[in-house]
């Protein structure tokens, strides 16, 4: 396996572990390499739209569907809380983790708390409307606005 689908792959294990973006230090152990190994993978899944990385370079923003910092779209399994990037992200993490979850949110315009129970193969039918104001084929032009 090349060293980028290696980085990628403990990217995202060790998110459905932890819930928690791993550093770079970290990887670097995982994948028994050095640190600038580690930052060049980082590189190449950000040109793959892989990653949304900080102004550092090296702490992992977003590897959708899973937030590397905290949101008002909390998902919670197996004991984990995941932040999710969206409320369709939050949808993303149940569907990524292949296990049942809760999402727990707000409604944008009443600020109502919202919970959604989440079973494996999807939630129950709702009420509740998703709406995106940006188009999906320019959600990479300002991802953290969209």
């Amino acid at each position: 396996m090349d060293h980028v689908v290696e980085a990628r792959v403990a990217i995202y294990a060790h998110f459905a572990a932890t819930g928690v973006r791993p550093s770079v230090d970290e990887l670097a152990t995982r994948l028994r390499t050095d640190a600038s190994a580690v930052r060049d993978a980082f590189q190449v899944l950000r040109a793959q739209r892989v990653l949304l990385l900080e102004a550092d370079g090296e702490s992992i923003r977003m590897a959708p569907p899973f937030s590397g910092v905290p949101t008002q779209h909390r998902v919670s399994s197996a004991g984990v809380i995941y932040h999710a990037n969206c409320a369709w992200d939050a949808l993303g993490i149940p569907a990524a983790l292949r296990r049942h979850a809760t999402v727990h949110s707000r409604c944008e315009q009443t600020l109502e708390p919202l919970e959604l129970d989440v079973p494996v193969g999807g939630p129950a039918p709702s009420d509740w409307l998703f709406h995106c104001v940006v188009p999906a084929a320019r959600w990479w032009d300002d991802l953290v606005f969209t």
